[in-house]
């Protein structure tokens, strides 16, 4: 196992070379309709061969080649897509501005830097740990509370993380000859990485202890990051102010601001338009019901806590503006189509024409009531940072927060849901979205949405 974990680089730089090569083969395939000969291939290996050292060296300054990057999996598809928009670039330069070997494969090349990143994603994410096998790396993990229990159950619970803590430390132990006992403990059962709190006020004592560790080959990874991979969410007891003024910021992203406003611009025009066709059957079940209006407006806070007005089909027997309330004796009820609308979310069909105006995003945390809003910004801390950015017709925490609450006040579930949110604002992306949005068009072909 050892030997396995210390060539890991050498055989992530051979899977790599062989996936460019296989991506290669393919691409032409795809391109041509028709099994590449010899000829054919050896022609594009060689003027990409070149190409191929290069990609790798930008691997490698992205740290594709580090422990960490095999651990922290859910940050691939970003590192992967930065390293492919370089080494396109490159590619670009070296076909068409040293065209030494006579080929200027544009369709090949936009084929393969496709089906390429694909494959290297799929490599790196599942097929090095199946050739790794049931071998995992010993860790440790130092630290407290129901966070780092939480970790250690979920880690040693699932061999996909290629990782197994052999113990857990307390960081509430102060004696100094427990932390030697425990630095003797790494050594003897060959743990390879150490993952700690180290937001923690009772950290600093020990790190003294760990120091020498450094020179024999241990990694040492916060145990928040290990968190967040996992758990998809930002631990809660990171939320302070450090951890705002570090990670949250209003400044726009001028690229990724501009793609994802073309994609909602574009998306919700033409789904917006292609779902007119099932208006009138909507409206009619609706008036059919109980002769009621097929429309509802209700305000909920946008971006900036600016308050914004959305459309929707109505799906109760009245419409209460977004009010909420505990009382029994409230009598607004969802109907019987409206039942029907809510699980299938035809009911959030006219959002679109939100979306397309600017007023909400396809991705983004989802807008709260302004009743349930305010209660929450009472009880729960920070949470009107969810709407520093746009809100959206689909989020995060609707894919990944099984339990979040579906305008009902949930203080404990509505913090955990913040979480989530909190971990979309700070790691969002174009390539996120993409993700988010197809998971959500598998739950509503699954019909298992909220």
């Amino acid at each position: 196992m050892n030997s396995l974990k210390r060539r890991e680089p050498l055989i992530l730089l051979l899977g790599d070379a062989f996936v460019f090569l296989v991506s290669l083969w393919l691409s032409l395939f795809l391109r041509t309709f028709s099994v590449p000969g010899k000829s054919l291939f050896f022609t594009h290996l060689i003027p990409f061969g070149f190409l191929f050292v290069f990609w790798i060296l930008v691997f490698y300054i992205a740290g594709l080649y580090e422990k960490r990057t095999l651990l922290l999996r859910s940050k691939l598809p970003d590192i992967l897509f930065g390293t492919q928009a370089v080494n396109s670039i490159i590619a670009v330069i070296f076909f068409y501005f040293i065209p030494f070997y006579g080929i200027t494969p544009k369709t090949l090349l936009f084929i393969y830097l496709i089906v390429s990143f694909a494959l290297i994603l799929y490599w790196r994410a599942y097929g090095y740990f199946f050739l790794a096998g049931n071998s995992p790396s010993n860790a440790l993990i130092i630290g407290s509370g129901v966070e780092m229990k939480d970790l250690y159950d979920e880690v040693n619970s699932h061999p996909l993380y290629n990782l197994r803590f052999i113990t857990s430390v307390d960081l509430n132990r102060t004696d100094p000859a427990f932390w030697d006992e425990i630095s003797s403990r790494i050594y003897s059962e060959h743990v390879s990485l150490v993952a700690i709190d180290l937001s923690n006020d009772k950290v600093e004592p020990v790190l003294a202890h760990l120091y020498n560790l450094i020179f024999s080959r241990v990694s040492f990874v916060d145990m928040h990051k290990i968190y967040e991979d996992v758990f998809d969410r930002v631990p809660l007891s990171l939320l302070k102010y450090n951890w705002f003024l570090e990670n949250i910021s209003a400044t726009p992203r001028a690229t990724y601001d501009a793609l994802k406003r073309l994609m909602d611009t574009v998306v919700s025009f033409v789904l917006g338009l292609i779902s007119l066709v099932i208006y009138p059957f909507v409206i009619l079940a609706i008036k059919i019901e109980d002769r009621g209006p097929a429309f509802i407006v209700q305000e909920r806070i946008g971006k900036n806590n600016k308050m914004i007005k959305i459309l929707k089909f109505r799906s109760m027997t009245t419409n209460d503006h977004g009010y909420y309330a505990k009382e029994e004796t409230q009598v607004n009820k969802v109907t019987k189509v409206g039942d029907f609308l809510r699980r299938s979310r035809i009911d959030e069909l006219p959002q679109l024409w939100n979306v397309f105006l600017g007023e909400l995003s396809l991705i983004g945390p989802r807008p709260e009531l302004p009743a349930l809003a305010k209660m929450y910004e009472k009880e729960i801390p920070y949470y009107k940072i969810r709407n520093i950015i746009k809100p959206g017709l689909s989020g995060w925490a609707q894919i990944y927060h099984e339990a979040h609450p579906h305008h009902e006040l949930d203080t404990e579930e509505t913090k955990n849901k913040l979480s989530y949110d909190l971990y979309y604002i700070k790691n969002r992306s174009f390539l996120l979205d993409l993700k988010i949005a197809l998971r959500t068009i598998r739950t509503l072909l699954s019909r298992a949405g909220r």
